[in-house]
């Protein structure tokens, strides 16, 4: 194998970044990383310490494209973060278990505590304000990549008999009129208007 060439961490979690995106989480590995980069497995060594400082990077890649300095509204907020992880769903389960150390994650969690402070949320209810936000956007995220209303689940439910499952069938049958952005800002707005906002 020739020679490593001088990598980043930028390089790194672009490499890793595509390896997730095209072989799902579970494809990630030093190896594949270092075959995406077109280097030994032991050359990556020279720059990460394992494959947890790599999934670190991944997700600092993937949230650091999220805008934390423009002010705006918490929906703005929540949608930002919707799009930048939505265009890479297999990480979800990364920005959770990297969250504590995650730069990107404190920045967008400090705005979002900025803005619900302005709101008058103090103390144990903006904790819960907080998480609500942050288990709603995860959740749906998933929900959306993983089991969006316009798939094969939806079709399913829509055809179970009716005597049976009423309220399931009818709901899945209008479950696909219901587009992604309608089913997720729907859905904060919910939320919203349940905490106040």
């Amino acid at each position: 194998m020739p020679r490593p060439r001088s990598l980043t961490h930028a390089h790194l979690a672009s490499a890793a970044l595509a390896v997730i995106d095209r072989d799902g989480l579970a494809g990630l590995s030093m190896r594949a990383v270092a075959k995406e980069l077109g280097v030994s497995t032991m050359a990556l060594y020279r720059y990460v310490d394992d494959r947890e400082e790599l999934e670190r990077l991944v997700v600092e890649l993937v949230l650091g494209a999220v805008d934390t300095e423009s002010p705006a509204p918490i929906e703005v907020m929540v949608g930002r973060l919707r799009d930048a992880v939505g265009a890479h769903p297999a990480v979800v389960p990364l920005t959770i278990a990297h969250r504590h150390a995650s730069r990107s994650v404190l920045r967008w969690s400090e705005a979002v505590l900025g803005i619900l402070a302005e709101a008058g949320f103090e103390g144990e209810r903006r904790v819960i304000a907080l998480r609500g936000l942050l288990g709603y956007v995860i959740g749906a995220i998933q929900l959306e990549h993983l089991g969006p209303l316009s798939g094969e689940g939806t079709v399913v439910i829509a055809e179970l008999p009716a005597d049976e499952f009423p309220y399931m069938a009818e709901t899945a049958r209008q479950a696909r009129k219901v587009g992604a952005d309608e089913e997720f800002f729907g859905g904060l707005d919910a939320l919203l208007r349940g905490l106040g906002l």
